[in-house]
């Protein structure tokens, strides 16, 4: 038979014989081969491969604040062998699974490609690999020469295992990150979590909160004689310090005239059971809009919203303080939440870490960092309950805050402790700054028009507001300043502004233009 007929033939019979071999493998056979075959899969880099063609637009719009570029040659052995080096480093910094994303991006550009060439000779490649540091936009157009004095990329001399190259750029950050460090659970945010920028919008969502807070004491009733004074003191907190200038404004109101709104009989006990006209004024005006939750808001109707919105309130409270105000903030809100927040077992948790602070706070940074904690053991919490239980908002699963995406130096690594929990190595300053930051600029940029107060207000009127209301009640030798309103808005206004001194306060007057 010609070798052109019989190969077909001899090619069929294999195929068959290989065929039936396979199938009397043994079943797990099958499996250890599929995984033999995984295995030698190639696996995607973590470092961005740069050319002459992207590296410009891709550092110019990376949100990373520095970046790395390795300059090597595919044929280079040397090469080679630091590649999975390299690869350890960037894998903590680069793709949607980085450990701690948007700080450094890592990148590398091949040498030995003639498209290179004029990008390589811009950086004076010398040696394979070569690693340059320093902002991106620095790159952009931009070029390194070795006897150019102080430039902003520098040469990384010490990065010749993923070790020393981790060190060297921790030395740069300030850092203290590890080749270990582990993704912390969670942390694939949505966008109006992870963008800081969207915090701004969430003055709206804190003005409804507050709205709904009050409306939600006088439809069940819940000023009481022994609990006006203590809705008296919050009510101070937000006249002197709410993010929101409408809801500042309105809560003056409601303070200088509370004995009409909700005033006492001859008993000393509230008249119309609590409700009084209390139930018609609008604490942050009639403009609030009323269920467009915007920072806040859930995937499910029944997640997030006011709740959140009353913590987004609590932090930006807690930011606003001066140090002499932080025990009467922490007083005045642990008794609000414990008096008149709806949800009995959240205000009962509440309460019990109020409880358990064992000395007074002598600065805003003290009580600012307490609450904080409070709301993250409130989450840990929640977690449990929520997996359990199968409750929680799918989209929006509860998390430990900050994550690495909105503060990346809030924290030097995560990890397990030995029950399982997570374990996370704060930086106590870096978590103030940012908390200073977030809750208290970024969520006030919406109002930085100063030309919304008006004029400043007469000290001169103030002191005869404060004696011609009793319903202003203060701690011991507290100040209260209220303020009468400018002709732009024809309203009244209250401030109070506390110092303490050995352990007492004195009087401070301020203007309109500081609520």
């Amino acid at each position: 038979m010609p070798m052109s007929q019989l190969c077909p033939i001899l090619i069929v019979n294999l195929l068959f014989l290989l065929s039936s071999k396979a199938a009397s493998f043994p079943p797990g056979s099958r499996s250890i081969l599929r995984e033999l075959s995984n295995s030698n899969a190639v696996k995607a880099d973590y470092a961005v491969d740069l050319n002459v063609t992207n590296f410009d637009a891709v550092l110019r719009d990376t949100p990373a604040a520095f970046a790395i570029v390795e300059f090597f040659a595919h044929w280079c052995p040397a090469c080679r062998n630091y590649k999975p080096l390299y690869e350890r480093v960037a894998r903590l910094f680069n793709g949607p699974d980085a450990v701690h994303p948007g700080i450094v991006l890592m990148t590398r550009v091949d040498c030995a490609l003639k498209i290179n060439n004029k990008l390589c000779d811009r950086f004076s490649v010398s040696h394979y690999p070569m690693l340059f540091w320093g902002p991106p936009s620095k790159f952009v157009s931009g070029s390194w020469e070795p006897k150019k004095e102080k430039s902003e990329i520098l040469v990384i001399d010490d990065g010749r295992t993923a070790e020393r190259l981790l060190n060297w750029i921790n030395k740069q950050l300030g850092s203290s990150y590890g080749l270990d460090d582990e993704k912390f659970e969670n942390e694939h945010l949505p966008s109006n979590i992870s963008d800081p920028g969207q915090i701004a919008r969430a003055v709206y969502d804190v003005e409804e909160a507050t709205t709904i807070a009050f409306e939600i004491i006088v439809e069940h009733k819940m000023i009481r004689s022994e609990t006006r004074a203590l809705l008296i003191k919050f009510l101070q907190l937000l006249v002197a310090h709410h993010p929101s200038k409408r809801c500042r404004k309105g809560s003056a109101e409601v303070l200088v005239n509370f004995d009409d709104l909700c005033p006492l009989d001859e008993k000393q006990e509230i008249v119309s059971n609590g409700k009084s006209v209390l139930g018609n004024f609008q604490i942050c005006g009639k403009e609030v809009p009323r269920g467009y939750w915007m920072f806040c808001r859930g995937s499910k109707n029944d997640t997030r919203g006011f709740s959140c919105g009353l913590w987004v309130l609590l932090h930006s409270l807690s930011v606003r303080i001066e140090d002499a105000e932080s025990q009467f903030a922490f007083t005045a809100i642990c008794d609000f939440i414990h008096n008149f927040f709806i949800c009995q077992e959240c205000r009962q948790h509440f309460y019990h870490m109020c409880s358990s602070v064992n000395s007074p706070f002598n600065t805003s940074r003290d009580f600012a960092l307490w609450l904080w904690n409070a709301h993250n053991l409130v989450n840990e919490r929640l977690m449990r309950e929520e997996a359990s239980l199968g409750t929680g908002d799918p989209m929006f699963p509860k998390i430990i805050w900050p994550p690495k995406q909105l503060c990346s130096s809030c924290s030097h690594s995560h990890g397990r402790k030995n029950d399982g929990t997570n374990r996370i190595d704060w930086d106590t300053d870096e978590v103030y700054k940012f908390l200073t930051n977030y809750y208290g600029k970024t969520l006030a940029s919406l109002y930085k028009d100063s030309s919304l107060l008006g004029s400043e207000a007469i000290d001169g009127a103030i002191e005869d507001l404060v004696a011609s209301t009793n319903a202003v009640v203060v701690p011991v030798g507290a100040a209260l300043a209220i303020a009468l309103a400018s002709c732009a808005f024809g309203a009244l206004a209250c401030y109070w502004r506390s110092q303490q001194k050995s352990r007492k306060y004195y009087h401070q007057l301020h203007s309109l233009k500081n609520i």
